[in-house]
């Protein structure tokens, strides 16, 4: 079966509509007369009978993906549950934050005290079946929808890890989480430990509410953990920043081809813990906002950073809806950082996406799996904690350097910055 003209006209008008006008001259327009072309062959050829709603539907998605890892196209179902790029719903969920990163659905991190994290999902895992079924060719948005079925009290992840033999799987039991962004502890001498697994509109008053009450009980130096913190609100960065920087500076800006997505976000100037020192702990879950606050900090030289390359997630992403109650999550500007590089650079000399830590500490797979395995251990301990019986070495590394008073040396000889 032949499409029927007014199918094909259809198309090319809706392909012509996205390329913003197409005369018959134009190579675009000869390679959308290919495309036509070449689904007349499946259509006609191939061994199973096909549907023309569904090819088009697979070239639709297949124009997308090859944008970015980030853009999608949204089919109803997935544009109604959609909450956001990275994160699955927190009612009845396992606790993933996920991406498309290199062609693969990859683990950004696994949310603090749920399924996920016990189970010993790590940042970086490639998921490649969701309840047996193959996600290779899946979105985001599409991962999350089996993994947010309602009608399954459980959840099978399979994933494959870099240095591992086989695949992995994980069986999950859904549960409802409630999240506990922000865990703070007064660990020895005076350093305060806060770990922050996300950012969000509570973030802010947490954290000012703990570094007020740590000064009265004489505070002398911070060490904020963002590792595997994949982000969140933007504008809950900017007030964090804004604790510890004095003076009104850019810390971001947003740049993309409309007008509408330029801006720039600047400090509010009022700094009430800017002459407090500060270590700030990253890794490779550390994505977005969080890679805002590191590498605005780095940059200002206001805080070391140690720990592992960041993700390297600085696009931002709107959602356009379409006349059929579908939508395109496209993606529209790039964050960069006040040094004017986007967090996703890349050249001939740093290939590496991201945030490169002042002090970078290489963590091995097993040294990782320990770190969950041992969860909260700093926080249960309390006043008894002990930083040398915690096989942390990115944190004891903090530590030692606070200890020996050389954080400011440290920033000072850092050639992380001068890198890119």
């Amino acid at each position: 079966m032949k499409f029927s003209k007014k199918f094909i006209c259809v198309l090319l008008m809706c392909l012509s509509f996205c390329g913003g006008g197409l005369a018959s001259g134009d190579e675009t327009y000869d390679k959308l007369k290919v495309l036509i072309d070449v689904m007349e062959v499946i259509n006609t050829n191939y061994v199973s009978e096909t549907k023309p709603k569904d090819l088009v539907l697979g070239a639709i998605k297949g124009v997308v993906s090859a944008l970015d890892p980030f853009s999608q196209y949204l089919e109803n179902k997935i544009y109604k549950e959609m909450e956001n790029e990275t994160e699955v719903s927190h009612d009845g969920s396992v606790g993933l934050h996920i991406t498309v990163k290199n062609d693969f659905l990859t683990v950004v991190s696994p949310i603090s005290d749920t399924p996920a994290y016990k189970a010993g999902i790590l940042p970086g895992d490639k998921i490649v079946k969701i309840n047996n079924k193959s996600v290779i060719t899946m979105s985001s948005g599409e991962a999350i929808g089996l993994m947010n079925d309602k009608t399954r009290k459980k959840v099978e992840i399979t994933v494959s890890r870099d240095g591992a033999t086989n695949e992995i799987e994980f069986n999950l039991k859904r549960k409802k989480i409630k999240i506990e962004t922000v865990k703070t502890i007064m660990i020895e001498d005076g350093i305060v430990y806060i770990r922050l697994t996300e950012f969000n509109l509570q973030s802010v008053a947490d954290i000012k509410k703990a570094l007020a009450n740590y000064q009265q009980q004489g505070m002398k130096a911070l060490i904020l953990d963002l590792r595997n913190n994949p982000g969140g609100s933007l504008d809950s960065a900017i007030d964090i920043i804004s604790m510890f920087i004095h003076d009104k500076k850019l810390v971001l800006s947003t740049k993309g081809r409309i007008e509408e997505v330029k801006r720039e976000y600047i400090t509010a100037g009022n700094g009430v813990f800017s002459e407090l020192p500060l270590v700030v702990l990253v890794n490779r879950g550390t994505a977005s906002a969080s890679e805002i606050f590191s590498g605005s900090m780095q940059y200002y030289k206001r805080a070391l950073i140690i720990g592992n390359n960041t993700f390297g997630k600085g696009s931002v992403q709107a959602v356009l809806s379409l006349p059929d109650g579908t939508a395109l999550k496209l993606t529209v500007a790039k964050y960069y950082l006040p040094s004017g590089c986007p967090i996703d650079y890349s050249n001939e000399k740093n290939v590496k996406n991201g945030i490169t830590p002042d002090i970078e500490i290489k963590v091995t797979m097993e040294e990782e799996i320990k770190l969950y395995a041992q969860g909260d251990v700093i926080f249960a301990r309390g006043k008894s904690f002990n930083a040398s019986k915690v096989e942390d070495n990115v944190l004891n590394k903090a530590i030692e350097i606070i200890k020996e008073n050389k954080i400011v040396e440290n920033i000072a000889s850092s050639t992380a910055l001068t890198n890119k």
